[in-house]
């Protein structure tokens, strides 16, 4: 089962929301996040988790925003760094951010709006490439056949079209999803028994499980400079293998 995160401190803000990032040797990645989110939100923390020990071009003290760094002993999965950094947060939303994600503008406001609806378990910016257009950041549940398919044809295509009108999607990818902090912890965050990948397809399907939809909101706009790992690295494409024999065979035992 995943790891059950404690709960908050009576500190806790009414419209703070935590950022958790995770660097793996991704510190010019993370130096231009933290601007844009210096620069351009407002009532933020931000709690990095250094994962592999690297020598940061920055520190606490470098932007005007609330910052810790966290340094692993050992390397932990996605999971794991994240529920981890949730235990520290005090922000009554809790967001989950990649190192290779920019931001043009601050996408909290609309996003914490589309959480007032207590529906919504989780939300998600529209998420745009380099060139402006948009990535398959909200997707269907994967089966089988539709991973084989893929895997013969290489063919790429978006699960659902991404207008001007908010969407729920069955799932929203962990580049940047937004929660109510009692829902993450109602959810008891990730399951870190997927060292990598899968893990916010299986969130998602858990959500779904309580009640709660994924919404993706197109008047927030994250842009995404995609590091393809699991395309070049072999131990990568284990961890995608791996996760994603999990997660077909938990959905089959729920259906």
């Amino acid at each position: 089962m995943p790891a059950d995160p404690p709960a908050k401190s009576s500190r806790q803000s009414s419209d703070l929301v935590s950022i958790s990032i995770v660097s793996h040797r991704h510190g010019a990645l993370v130096n231009e996040l933290l601007g844009d989110v210096a620069r351009r939100c407002r009532n933020v923390e931000v709690l990095l988790t250094v994962n592999v020990e690297e020598k940061l071009p920055f520190d606490e003290s470098s932007f005007d925003i609330p910052l810790r760094i966290l340094h692993n002993e050992s390397a932990k999965g996605f999971g794991a760094n994240h529920n981890a950094a949730f235990r520290r947060a005090q922000g009554r939303y809790f967001c989950v951010l990649n190192p290779d994600m920019r931001l043009n503008a601050d996408p909290f406001p609309v996003l914490i709006e589309a959480l007032a609806d207590p529906r919504v378990g989780v939300a998600a910016p529209r998420v745009a490439n380099p060139a402006g257009e948009t990535e398959d950041s909200a997707r269907r549940y994967p089966t089988l056949w539709v991973i084989v398919r893929k895997a013969f044809t290489r063919a790429q295509h978006h699960d659902y079209e991404v207008t001007n009108v908010p969407l729920r999607p069955e799932w929203v990818a962990g580049m940047f999803m937004l929660f109510r902090s009692e829902v993450f912890r109602q959810l008891g965050g990730f399951d870190e028994r997927y060292f990598l990948y899968y893990e916010d397809v299986d969130l998602c399907l858990r959500l779904r499980g309580l009640g709660y939809d994924a919404l993706l909101e197109p008047r927030a706009v994250a842009l995404h400079d995609a590091r393809r790992a699991s395309h070049r690295d072999l131990r990568h494409f284990v961890w995608h293998a791996r996760s994603l024999a999990r997660f077909l065979m938990i959905r089959s035992r729920i259906q």
